[in-house]
């Protein structure tokens, strides 16, 4: 029998869906305290906006005493045409999450494996997201395929990728 079970998060999880959403960043990165503290003001609000539209969607794993260990949230955002699909809503799961005690015992998999049934008992076609580092091994292990999305920072000057700076040195040299 297993341990754990995955339940729906309500309204009255968003301090520990904050709290847990906190700690992926600083797992993932360490960002500013500056950078959390904007994210810790902003996120139980926006959570608790699209949770009440019905666009954001958290499962919880607990143990039998119903501590919670992990969690991890499907996000339907709207997604442009494009060839072979014509536009809607498609799942974004995002904010994974397994307090570092129980990591390796297959909770984040749980969640994965949730947020998909859930997904495709209610017709959608495909799920995205961002992975880290540490979370693309089990993706890949779930049949997830690799994809490519770069990002411009529009707050400050364009950082310089190395690989460009040295075709365009080489370039330069010639």
């Amino acid at each position: 029998m297993n341990p754990y079970r995955v339940r729906p998060a309500t309204l009255g999880d968003i301090p520990v869906l904050a709290r847990q959403r906190h700690s992926m960043f600083v797992d993932m990165h360490t960002p500013s305290r500056k950078d959390l503290a904007v994210h810790d003001a902003a996120f139980p609000s926006w959570a608790r906006r699209e949770m009440r539209a019905g666009r954001l969607h958290c499962f919880l794993v607990e143990d039998r005493s119903g501590s919670v260990l992990g969690g991890g949230a499907l996000w339907l955002r709207e997604v442009q045409p494009y060839p072979g699909f014509g536009g809607g809503m498609v799942p974004y799961l995002m904010s994974m999450y397994t307090e570092p005690a129980h990591r390796g015992r297959g909770i984040a998999t749980m969640i994965v494996e949730h947020a998909v049934a859930w997904s495709r008992s209610r017709g959608y076609g495909s799920i995205t997201l961002h992975a880290s580092k540490m979370g693309r091994p089990l993706y890949e292990k779930l049949g997830w395929e690799d994809g490519s999305e770069m990002e411009l920072n529009l707050a400050g000057p364009p950082k310089q990728n190395s690989r460009v700076a040295t075709r365009r040195s080489r370039r330069s040299a010639r």
